[in-house]
């Protein structure tokens, strides 16, 4: 449908008390009037952090949080009243409902020639197949978040490029991409002693596209008892999809670990995981591993696992140039899933702008059976707490990419593969395991001729390398790396491993980190790696 007039939805607004409906977070600042933009967010959130922490009126009403997984879905929005659905743009604006598990109210607003309006809630804007039209609720309520859908994939088409949907949770997509892993706009304890806490947006706001609008900006107000924040996300829809980030975090304490630009992910099984399977599909993943790049230049690949235990591995570093979780195997064949089509899913890849200083970048491994919730998290945490009361601003790139091929010119990691697996049983005192890892790529073709000039670098933080083979791998134009480790009881390591000819570096690093419980007996501890990257 066209947007409203702005006299006519302000009349509405008006008049269902909207308008009056007024927290600190939403009051305009004082002084003379102009056009809405990131600015007015930051002092909104600044007056919020001063505040304590307000738990209800985060809450809706029973009806919806009494919603089922299957009645939730019965609810969808009208793509007939699509907002800007008339007014020439390639953009369209799709909220979503309040219900079930979504149960964090945002007031959506739309910035109409610098004026922020927000969306008043009807349940004329919405499908609900065959659960009841509830009655009596609010203009006031808010809805769970939006899509925003535009010509992705064919000039004729609407698309899903982008959804804000739950906590902080947001996803993009580019061309021919499925949805898979998510970002968040703030962690706080994950990994941690104590329970996660999940910050979530209070307001979300818009400015509305024009004909000629390529982009799309947004901004959001974020809330939790920790943390408020304030967002500018600006969005790049195309084959890679890309999302320009301004964050500006104001702690109401000191928090112990708050991760920036995290991303969440799910992996159950893998390629030579066959103890993990649970049918037919050989591999079941939205990314396959986590690539880095430090402060200093050095690639670094580390492949995800599902381990048995919490596994934490920190990368420490300073001033990173970047980071992702990726899905790096885009083979039909390795997933057969025609459904969830994992080969299609994306991998996002964060680029800090900036300095961001001092600290590590996490990753967390979780244990899963099922491929029903993520279990994967990547973010950045800085070494020193941010000051509780004071403002600190990051900024970053977040792209959604097919391929990490461009991103380096060296060899990749292709493959990797366990020849066996401690932690199912160790020798006396020690633990034994061969790591087979494939590189392809890079200028490893020109090298097949003679390849006695390529030499495997392979290093372990704790006990030692017992044998290294190399081997020129035909069908990927690349070699097969075996590394054989052996480990003491109740230890730790990182093993690493790189190729070089003389002193020019062919590949990526590829790191992994593995530990023998102590004893036959002994189940393995949660393990945490730190790894200086300066």
């Amino acid at each position: 449908m066209s947007a409203p007039s702005r006299r006519a939805l302000l009349a509405l607004l008006s008049s269902a008390g909207l308008l009056a409906h007024r927290s600190v977070w939403a009051q305009a600042p004082a002084g003379p009037a102009k056009s809405f933009g990131y600015g007015d967010v930051v002092e909104r959130a600044t007056a919020l952090a001063k505040q304590p922490f307000d738990a209800e009126s985060a809450k809706i009403p029973d009806e919806l949080s009494r919603l089922t997984y299957d009645s939730y879905r019965e609810i969808r929005f009208r793509r007939d009243k699509a907002f800007w659905r008339d007014g020439g743009s390639d953009f369209r604006l799709l909220p979503f409902h309040l219900g079930f598990l979504h149960n964090k109210p945002v007031q959506v607003h739309i910035i109409n020639h610098g004026n922020a309006i927000p969306i008043p809630f009807t349940t004329g804007l919405f499908e609900y197949g065959k659960v009841p039209i509830p009655k009596g609720l609010s203009p006031a309520l808010g809805f769970a978040g939006f899509a925003v859908t535009t010509n992705l994939n064919d000039p004729k088409v609407q698309d899903e490029v982008i959804s804000f949907l739950g906590a902080s949770y947001f996803r993009l997509i580019g061309r021919g991409h499925r949805y898979g892993l998510s970002a968040r706009s703030l962690a706080l304890d994950v990994g941690g002693n104590g329970p996660e806490e999940f910050p979530f947006m209070r307001a979300l706001w818009v400015e509305e596209p024009s004909r000629e609008t390529t982009e799309l900006v947004i901004y959001a107000l974020l809330d939790s008892p920790s943390v408020a924040g304030a967002y500018r996300y600006v969005v790049s829809p195309g084959r890679e999809t890309y999302m320009d980030v301004t964050a500006t975090i104001i702690p109401r304490r000191e928090i112990e670990r708050i991760g920036i630009a995290p991303l969440t992910s799910m992996f159950q099984a893998g390629e030579g995981d066959l103890g993990q399977r649970t049918d037919f599909r050989p591999e079941i993943h939205d990314s396959d591993g986590l690539m880095m790049v430090s402060g200093n230049g050095e690639w670094i690949w580390r492949p995800i696992r599902n381990p048995k235990a919490l596994r934490i591995s920190s990368f420490g570093d300073k001033n990173p140039r970047g980071f992702g979780l990726m899905q790096r195997d885009r083979d039909f064949g390795s997933y057969q899933d025609l459904e969830a089509r994992y080969d299609a899913r994306p991998g996002y890849w964060v680029q800090p702008q900036g300095d961001w200083g001092e600290g590590r970048i996490d990753l967390i491994e979780i244990p899963t059976v099922n491929e029903a919730f993520d279990n994967i998290v990547a973010c950045w945490t800085p070494h020193t707490p941010l000051p509780s009361g004071q403002a600190s601003e990051f900024r970053y790139r977040i792209s959604a990419v097919s391929t990490t091929w461009h991103l380096h010119p060296y060899a990749q990691a292709q493959h990797t593969f366990n020849g066996s697996d401690i932690e199912d049983g160790v020798a006396e005192g020690s633990g034994t395991k061969r790591f087979i890892v494939d590189f392809a790529g890079g200028d490893l073709a020109y090298y097949q001729s003679q390849p006695d000039r390529v030499e495997l670098v392979a290093t372990t933080t704790a006990g030692t390398i017992t044998s290294k083979i190399l081997a020129f791998h035909a069908p990927l134009k690349g070699v097969r790396a075996i590394v054989d480790a052996t480990l003491p009881d109740g230890q730790s390591a990182e093993l690493r491993m790189f190729l070089k000819s003389r002193n020019r570096t062919l590949s990526e690093t590829w790191t992994a980190t593995w530990s023998v419980p102590t004893g036959d007996s002994a189940k393995p501890a949660p393990s945490k790696d730190e790894s200086a990257r300066k």
